[in-house]
């Protein structure tokens, strides 16, 4: 039985909820990077990182090419990039309403009388 839409596109943004796993893609958004880069560039293990790149890469998120003794990851995709930048702007947006909101209340609070 195939898998329904929701529940596919639930599985891939499960794929993507891990931060090393953003950190890796904001990374690649540049340009393929080797592991060692990536390794300079992100505060994690080896292991770790070693770890979440191949869930990318089983996802089909990411690729992965060999140059010797090299492996070299890229965005499989264009589309990654752009879904990055939108959650890049509805964050944006969502802080930007709670900034709003936080003036709101101080400056309700300011204005309140103070007993005593």
């Amino acid at each position: 039985m195939p898998v329904p839409l929701y529940q596919a596109k639930a599985d891939f943004f499960r794929t993507l909820g891990h931060p090393v796993r953003i950190q890796v893609l904001e990374l690649l958004q540049r340009g393929p990077l080797p592991v060692r880069d990536l390794l300079t560039m992100i505060d994690v293990e080896s292991s770790n990182l070693s770890q979440q790149l191949a869930v990318l890469r089983r996802a089909g998120i990411v690729t992965a090419t060999r140059d010797g003794a090299t492996v070299v990851y890229a965005l499989s995709s264009v589309d990654v990039a752009e879904l990055l930048r939108a959650a890049r702007r509805i964050l944006t947006d969502m802080i930007a309403g709670q900034g709003e909101l936080l003036a709101e209340l101080r400056n309700a609070d300011a204005e309140r009388p103070r007993p005593g």
